[in-house]
Formats: structure tokens, sequence, C-alpha cells
């Protein structure tokens, strides 16, 4: 028996959280979600999930030290980073998150065809 990737999401954004969210389950993926980095890195202790995505500017605990902690206890688990400040020429910049082990760097606003292939190359399609 096959079983779905799980995907955990990682968004401060209500909007664009369960916006992915959707994509995701759409395209046959289980997902989970949370709002901030502490609650995100929870719920992986909890339960791994295949493949992590986040927003790497959020309030508190952010997507980098999300990041980071991931790939130091969870090495194997695949991250897709995202954010609108990738092309901005602030913050980190998409290049400095896969540098600290992010698998793919999405610049927000990207299309819901380019996220399902990185999930694809990373993970396989979901199970039917």
């Amino acid at each position: 028996m096959t079983t779905t990737p799980d995907i955990l999401v990682i968004e401060d954004d209500p909007i664009m959280r369960e916006a992915l969210a959707d994509w995701l389950r759409a395209a046959g993926y289980g997902v989970r979600t949370a709002a901030d980095g502490s609650a995100g890195l929870a719920a992986v202790k909890f339960a791994p999930p295949a493949l992590v995505i986040t927003d790497i500017h959020m309030p508190g605990k952010n997507g980098a030290t999300v990041l980071s902690e991931l790939k130091q206890h969870h090495p194997r688990i695949a991250v897709i980073a995202i954010s609108g400040l990738f092309n901005s020429g602030h913050g980190m910049d998409a290049d400095a998150a896969l540098a600290l082990g992010a698998a793919r760097a999405l610049a927000k606003p990207f299309k819901r065809a380019e996220l399902l292939r990185a999930l694809a190359d990373l993970l396989g399609p979901p199970a039917p």
C-alpha cells in the first residue's frame, strides 16, 4: 500500500497558508499547517513530515531558524523555503536559504505549477 507524503506548511500569513494547503490537498498530498516557526518545529517533533515548506520572513522564530534547526535535528526532511523578499535585496535571499540546507527556494508570488514541480522532484507524485 502506498502512502501519501505528509507535508508541513509553516506560514504566518493565514491566506497564503490556506492557499498552499488547498493547492497541496488538491494535488493529492497530505497537509498539516503551522502559523509560526515555533508551532512548526513542535509539529515536526510530534510527527516528522516528509517535507516542510516554510516562509523565511516571519515574526518570532523565523524561517532561517526553522531551517537551521530542521537540518540539525531532522536532516532527512526536505525543505522548500519561500519568501516574498528573495528578490528584493532585503533580508535573506534564495541562495542563502539554499546554503542553509533548503532543497528549493521559491520567491513569492510563485505559480502553483512551480511548487508542484518542486514537490514532485523531491518526493515523487502523491499516491493515487
